[in-house]
């Protein structure tokens, strides 16, 4: 079974989020996870649910401010063992191409 993620954390303010982002980022690396961060939040992978749930909530409460909002959707493959990296092979598979820009 694999359980992917997609987690943003941060803290309710104004200006830069950075540091915040940075230390919850940080926190994953006490679990045994994957995880890659994009400008929308950080994909994570992990063999079970339970796994990825607490790796979540440390990255929740690695941020310390009044006020931090956290949105998870997860992804819980009961009966398959594909990674995260074969969900987009297959959609770069039916695209012919990466599937990305090439504008940055």
């Amino acid at each position: 079974m694999t359980a992917v993620a997609l987690l943003s954390v941060a803290p309710v303010k104004e200006g830069s989020m950075a540091a915040d982002v940075a230390d919850a980022v940080a926190a994953l690396e006490d679990f045994d996870v994957c995880y890659e961060t994009n400008p929308m939040g950080t994909v994570i992978e992990a063999d079970d649910v339970g796994t990825l749930f607490a790796a979540c909530e440390a990255a929740h409460r690695a941020v310390e401010a009044d006020r931090v909002s956290t949105v998870l959707k997860i992804d819980d493959k009961r009966t398959s063992d594909a990674s995260a990296a074969a969900k987009v092979e297959g959609v770069e598979t039916v695209l012919g191409r990466p599937a990305r820009s090439d504008r940055e």
